[in-house]
């Protein structure tokens, strides 16, 4: 993979990931509904492996555990994985229950 795929917005990618294996579905905006496993998250977004095609700019709600459905937006899109950025960052608190539930 491209060290450039995996940029997030200015080239910063500074913000600590936890890596996780959680399996959940996402709607596209398209009516799509697409399987997606979560296999690391951060504050601020989160790296899913994703069959369907998505396209840098795609906004998907995505069914996150304990914060319910957040709308992200695709930022890359390589090889079957998606990088997505949350449209404002999880507070610590919320952050930490987002993991206790993917982490079950």
């Amino acid at each position: 993979m491209a060290a450039s795929a995996l940029n997030w917005v200015g080239d910063d990618r500074s913000e600590p990931r936890d890596a996780v294996h959680h399996r959940t579905r996402a709607h596209h905006a398209d009516g799509r509904l697409l399987p997606l496993v979560v296999v690391n998250v951060s504050s601020g977004g989160l790296m899913a492996r994703c069959d369907a095609p998505c396209e840098q700019g795609d906004r998907l709600r995505v069914d996150l555990p304990n914060v319910g459905l957040i709308t992200v937006e695709v930022r890359w899109s390589l090889g079957g994985r998606i990088g997505c950025r949350l449209p404002t960052p999880l507070g610590l608190s919320d952050y930490y229950a987002l993991l206790s539930g993917m982490r079950r």
